[in-house]
């Protein structure tokens, strides 16, 4: 008989490819497949020859890109020297989770299903494209594929004689078993941050516990959102980066919600354990120490303030000896009740903390063996790097958000890291993060004479704030062999002689003094208002007036008409068409990706028509061609 096994692979961002990969996993075991789930990147992939069956589960990031944990896989895969039948004994499923708000929606998955489909593999079905905007979000479609996937599964391979499905009321096994220590055992204490090898670059695995040298707010008192320029020493850590770079940073649950946990699920924070995979060929949490206390456990691995998934709701009603609370975490999940957990939990955003106070006899009978099934894994955040090794030696500052806002819940709504990040204030101790770097999306061009257009609203401006500090640290001045002329830098009022939006492209053309510019830093900055949310303004306007910088900024609402980066884009047309066309000019954008990325791309076309004569549909073309060759680059976020 053929045996019965099959492949689980995910590629996962934020942790819900995983849920979904580690879903279809317990559903395997439940048809008695041997099974194993597995991040691509483990994977052997020279291995994937000899497979007969896969599944693969994989997210879509940023401007189509694959997520970190599938990038060694995906230029392997994409290797020209790969012959076209090597896999044609696969029998495989592609699985997309992506926005459907993103122009490259589920991108990763449509090519990656394309790419087998050229080795020769077999596909089950066609890929499935689950999207985030959903109002069921992606279960509306994985929960139909994966029946027609099992469908076709047991038909290729159907149950052993004598065996049936595993009933979902059956309680599947816990990845670990936890087993306590005695209080005097000779086992030594686990710390955060293990010791890293010398000269070892830091990694996930292995992060440098960075000093807070300074935590800045950078918006008024009065303003509504709380801004933090924040700066790490890094020295002796061997870290190097350049602009466009990505500082990665763990955060942790802050100390009141740890004790509540505790208290919840009566645990004893200082209680000290050690785990156990329950099956042989499993791994140990990469990140947690051995022997581990619970409150390091609670503190720095368990995602207590995540909006907790389907899959959490299902766990949990196995432990539930209330009938009442039972029946509700069944009803959240099931397929017919995911409207009714989106208005509980999606909605609201509320954590996972919050729901087990909502069911407290099913929280307090939770075995601890469970909670590394039950929480995720608090996931790194990243942050674009906002400053240069070469103006800031041993130094990492970057710009954050504090994320705080409200919902139909009474508590105020706060991000994990954020939050966490702004609280450390060095004044008050020596506080230490841990953090270590990795390669950005974007690229700034080798060769520092090459002009840069930089169009970062909001927060959106930190990797630019890296490569102008970058480029003027090499000595490049903004305003090569010209004298400045009289406007360069340009506030949300209109400067005389500028169109406002809706006034015709020619008068622009024809009073603005824009096109005497030859700049080769040029920025569009947009906030609301220049007396309130204005970032490193002393800095642009040193930069400004020593001629390093062409600044443009829209201050939407100090005036009446919002004014945003993309109107002072077409006021400003004729230099940017000079700058692209006869300059050899790169675009860069950062920042929201709600509107804005459309709305400049929209004005970019409009300089592309207007400036040089283009029509609408090549305009777009153009536009594409420059994103192609790297000319047009791009890093947003929801």
């Amino acid at each position: 008989m053929v045996e019965r096994k099959l492949l689980v692979l995910f590629g996962s961002q934020t942790g819900t490819a995983q849920d979904t990969a580690e879903r279809i996993g317990r559903e395997a075991k439940r048809r008695h497949f041997q099974c194993r789930v597995e991040a691509l990147d483990s994977y052997d992939v020279a291995n994937l020859i000899n497979e007969l069956l896969v599944i693969f589960v994989c997210a879509t990031t940023g401007q189509g890109d694959p997520p970190d944990n599938m990038k060694m896989f995906w230029r392997f895969l994409f290797r020209k020297n790969l012959p076209p039948g090597s896999l044609c004994q696969l029998d495989y499923a592609v699985l997309g989770l992506g926005d459907s708000s993103y122009p490259k929606f589920n991108f990763v998955a449509k090519k990656l299903h394309k790419r087998l489909l050229q080795l020769g593999g077999n596909p089950l079905l066609p890929v499935a494209l689950g999207d985030d905007q959903h109002d069921l979000g992606p279960d509306a479609v994985v929960d139909p594929w994966l029946l027609a996937l099992w469908d076709k599964i047991l038909a290729l391979y159907p149950l052993p004689p004598g065996l049936e499905i595993i009933s979902p009321d059956v309680r599947p096994p816990p990845k670990y078993t936890l087993h306590y220590l005695a209080e005097d055992s000779p086992y030594p204490n686990g710390g955060l941050l293990q010791p890293i090898a010398p000269r070892a670059v830091p990694s996930e695995l292995h992060p440098f516990a960075a000093r807070v040298v300074s935590n800045q707010r950078v918006t008024a008192e009065s303003h509504f959102q709380d801004v933090r320029l924040i700066e790490f020493d890094v020295t002796g850590s061997g870290i190097m980066f350049s602009a466009g770079d990505v500082v990665m940073i763990q955060p942790q649950n802050c100390p009141e919600d740890v004790q509540q946990f505790c208290q919840l699920l009566r645990l004893d924070p200082d209680r000290r354990f050690v785990l156990k995979p329950t099956e042989p060929d499993a791994s140990l949490p990469a990140l947690l120490p051995q022997p581990c206390t619970i409150r390091h456990l609670v503190t720095h691995y368990l995602d207590i303030s995540c909006v907790p998934r389907r899959s959490f709701f299902e766990l949990l009603s196995y432990f539930s000896t209330n009938e009442l609370e039972r029946e509700k975490l069944q009803e959240f999940s099931s397929a017919q009740g995911q409207e009714e957990l989106y208005s509980y939990c999606n909605r609201p955003r509320r954590t996972t903390l919050e729901t087990l106070w909502d069911f407290p006899h099913t929280t307090c009978a939770i075995p601890p063996e469970y909670l590394l099934d039950l929480i995720p894994r608090i996931r790194p955040r990243a942050f674009s790097i906002a400053s240069s090794m070469l103006a800031h030696p041993d130094r990492i500052q970057i710009l954050v958000a504090v994320v705080r806002y409200k919902t139909q819940l009474s508590k105020p709504r706060r991000g994990l890291c954020s939050t966490w990040l702004a609280s450390l204030n060095p004044e008050q101790g020596d506080f230490r993060v841990p953090l270590w770097v990795k390669k950005g999306g974007m690229k700034f061009p080798a060769d520092p004479d090459t002009p840069v257009i930089m169009i970062g609203p909001g927060t959106g401006v930190a990797p630019f704030r890296a490569a102008i500090q970058e480029r003027v640290a090499q000595g490049r001045r903004a305003h090569r062999g010209l004298s400045l002329p009289q406007v360069t830098c340009l506030h949300a009022h209109v400067a005389p002689g500028f169109s406002r939006p809706g006034l015709s492209a020619r008068r622009s053309r024809e009073h603005s003094p824009c096109g005497l510019l030859s700049a080769g830093n040029c920025l569009f900055f947009g906030c609301r208002q220049k007396s309130k949310d204005f970032y490193c303004q002393a800095e642009w306007e040193e930069l400004v007036t020593k001629g390093f910088l062409t600044l443009f900024t829209a201050f939407s609402r100090d005036q009446e008409e919002k004014v945003y980066v993309q109107h002072r884009i077409q006021e400003n047309q004729r230099l940017v068409w000079e700058l692209l066309n006869s300059r050899n000019a790169h675009i860069y954008l950062a920042g929201n990706a709600k509107q804005m990325p459309v709305a400049v791309a929209e004005a970019l076309q409009l300089v592309l028509q207007l400036e040089g004569g283009l029509s609408p549909s090549e305009a777009e073309e153009h536009l594409i061609a420059l994103e192609r060759s790297q000319r047009f680059q791009s890093e947003t976020w929801s």
